[in-house]
């Protein structure tokens, strides 16, 4: 069986961190990039971050850069999303998907309907 699942969200008051963290199973974790993207009340689904398998190569919505950083550990199956300086905008659920990238060199895929595989979301709240 194929899952993704995050874990990490919680409350946190603005300047504050959490680490998100992505664990997949039940297909290559190897060959897929992965993004995460994050959904507030009312708005689409936009992608914040993203890492590609094979060489790593990492991609920041601006509004991210410089506070969130994506990491993934594939011994582990593991993908990581440092969040720190925390803001208010940034309270949404977080989802975690993994899209098959194989060995080509991606930037990002910023279209959720082309990922693969989705994880439950976790919800993250920043109070200021």
């Amino acid at each position: 069986e194929v899952q993704l699942v995050e874990s990490g969200g919680g409350l946190v008051q603005a300047g504050g961190s959490l680490r998100l963290s992505c664990v997949g199973s039940g297909f290559a974790f190897d060959d897929y990039g992965v993004g995460w993207f994050r959904q507030a009340p009312g708005k689409e689904r936009e992608e914040v971050a993203y890492i590609n398998s094979g060489d790593g190569r990492t991609y920041y919505v601006d509004s991210v850069k410089g506070r969130f950083t994506i990491s993934r550990d594939n011994a582990k199956n593991t993908v990581f999303l440092q969040m720190n300086s925390l803001k208010s905008e940034d309270t949404a659920v977080y989802y975690c998907a993994a899209v098959y990238v194989g060995i080509f060199s991606i930037v990002t895929i910023e279209d959720p309907n082309e990922y693969d595989y989705w994880g439950q979301g976790t919800q993250v709240t920043v109070s200021s």
